[in-house]
């Protein structure tokens, strides 16, 4: 057997406590995995057996030993947080633009456009600057569009 860098030894509980979760059938996919790749390192299998029992890599196999003797159980199941930029509005911010969008455009100007609404934002408080991208992908999630009749929104 392949000499194994970090061992699983589960106490008596917390090997239940795998089964359980893993009996229970309404966990993701993801811990259901991990909570298996616990269990079998804790039988004694290499990392590379285990991955082909299981049909994972052999690098996630050794992730989880990794996390589960550093961090502990909790850790070993759960996902780590992924980077990524905060949103930039809250819900209700997001739902105050729709309105503006919905309302008449400033004076001067025919239409809304995104780069006028984004100005608009910064101009609330809503957020120190934003991209007329976020905009449009802000007011793509919803289906009004300012002057359709269907979206009961009209013209003034």
């Amino acid at each position: 057997m392949a000499s194994v860098k970090y061992l699983v030894d589960l106490s008596e509980e917390e090997e239940q406590q795998l089964r359980k979760f893993i009996s229970r059938g309404k966990v993701s996919a993801r811990r259901a995995a991990r909570a298996r790749i616990l269990l079998k390192a804790n039988d004694g299998l290499s990392d590379e057996q285990v991955a082909v029992a299981l049909e994972v890599g052999s690098a996630t196999v050794g992730r989880i030993r990794q996390r589960f003797v550093e961090e502990g159980l909790e850790a070993a199941l759960k996902d780590k947080p992924r980077p990524g930029q905060q949103r930039k509005l809250s819900g209700k911010q997001e739902a105050h633009l729709i309105a503006v969008a919905c309302t008449d455009p400033p004076e001067g100007r025919a239409r809304w456009t995104l780069r006028l609404l984004a100005g608009k934002v910064v101009e609330l408080g809503f957020a120190e600057s934003i991209c007329h991208e976020t905009v449009r992908q802000i007011l793509k999630k919803t289906t009004s569009s300012p002057g359709n009749s269907t979206s009961g929104v009209s013209r003034r």
